[in-house]
């Protein structure tokens, strides 16, 4: 009798143990960074990319952008056609994980809503999910008026120090990364995504700074880690990027010679982007001499300081010539002050200064200067997408 129900509870545990089994579903198995194939296919498919980092001028930062209360579509696809009328096809915008644990359905709405309006105007978009750039402490709500005449005094990182500095915070953003990356991850209108700006820049204004995280590269790398771990599970049809900013730039094509930051970035992105303000078109070269070892396309994220010498002129018909995707800083000039050079900071200002540092237009559509806009006509793809099926050369 023992011996019987010895063997009927075994029979049960083995019954047990195979529906168990059955219930587990495999483990999808972590997608890697695209070969170098792949990447020159997409850039094949593309085509020169280039444009501008686009922030409506009716908006200080991205939360002023995206938030619901704010969120300007008059002034947005106004300003996406003075955009295409130049000929630009690529716009890189930045998001935010606030706006995504605020409302994720009603940010993803606002996001197609965007993305609807841009690309009926031939404009792909580069999104960036996370940024360490400018104010550590980002709030929702009501957006802060603009210092008078200081370059980006509204602008916020993402998600700022409260949450970087703590490590086990970092997986607050999960839901964010994947549930952005997973809502368009087959979308024809974004073509591509940028992870993580400047990861480890540090506000230098004394009341920011003591806000900022302590040894912030630990953190940043740590996360960076993190971001690109959860982008591969997700595996979107688009290339992950982050790109080198700051450092020895004729030292980037050297792996063993870069921070872990860039190193990690360099090692682990699809593309490669990086970013170009240098006063000297020969660093610009250096830049590209130096990415170019790593045998993948090249897309510049940001560049324009007309102050330095840093100009469409030169820099941009570099990039043409090289094949390399250009996308400047500020398109027209607005709420962060953007037209005003990073010196505004310490420097005092009562108007425009004569040479704007970034941006094209004013509100008006008023230029920085006519002569450029007549070289940007003549340089950018000027090809319109009209109902994203019909093509029309602008005239």
């Amino acid at each position: 009798m023992r011996k019987n129900q010895t063997l009927q509870i075994f029979g049960y545990i083995l019954i047990l143990a195979f529906f168990n089994q059955c219930q587990q579903f495999p483990k999808t198995q972590l997608a890697k960074r695209w070969n170098e194939e792949r990447a020159w296919a997409w850039q094949k498919q593309h085509g020169w990319l280039v444009g501008t980092n686009f922030n409506p001028s009716s908006a200080i930062n991205q939360l002023e952008f995206w938030q619901e209360d704010t969120f300007d579509p008059q002034t947005i696809d106004r300003e996406l056609e003075w955009s295409a009328e130049l000929g630009m096809n690529l716009h890189r915008v930045y998001l935010h994980n606030l706006l995504w644990e605020q409302d994720s359905l009603g940010f993803l709405k606002r996001l197609d809503t965007y993305l609807d309006m841009s690309y009926d105007k031939g404009i792909k978009t580069l999104f960036v999910l996370l940024d360490d750039v400018w104010h550590p402490v980002p709030k929702l709500g009501k957006q802060p008026e603009p210092i008078p005449f200081v370059h980006n005094s509204g602008w916020v990182q993402a998600p700022g120090a409260a949450i970087l500095s703590d490590s086990l915070r970092h997986y607050e953003l999960e839901n964010y990364i994947k549930g952005v990356l997973n809502h368009f991850s087959k979308d024809k209108r974004v073509v591509g995504w940028d992870l993580y700006n400047e990861p480890d820049n540090v506000a230098h204004q004394k009341e920011r700074k003591e806000l900022e995280v302590k040894e912030k590269h630990i953190y940043s790398l740590s996360l960076l880690k993190k971001v690109f771990h959860w982008a591969r599970e997700v595996n979107p049809s688009q290339p992950l990027t982050v790109g080198p900013w700051k450092g020895n730039y004729k030292s980037w094509g050297i792996l063993d010679s870069l921070p872990a930051i860039d190193r990690f970035a360099l090692t682990h992105s699809d593309i490669i982007s990086f970013h170009a303000y240098d006063g000297n078109i020969e660093d610009v070269k250096v830049k590209i001499e130096q990415l170019a070892k790593y045998n993948r396309p090249l897309l510049c994220t940001e560049y324009l300081a007309r102050g330095v010498g840093n100009k469409f002129q030169n820099v941009l018909s570099l990039f043409k010539e090289q094949n390399v995707g250009a996308i400047n800083w500020g398109f027209v000039a607005g709420k962060t002050n953007t037209a005003f050079p990073w010196s505004s900071w310490s420097e005092e200002f009562d108007s425009l200064p004569k040479v704007w540092h970034h941006d094209i237009y004013l509100p008006d559509k008023t230029p920085f200067d006519p002569e450029e806009i007549k070289f940007l006509k003549t340089t950018l793809p000027r090809q319109y997408l009209f109902g994203r099926r019909h093509t029309q050369t602008i005239e």
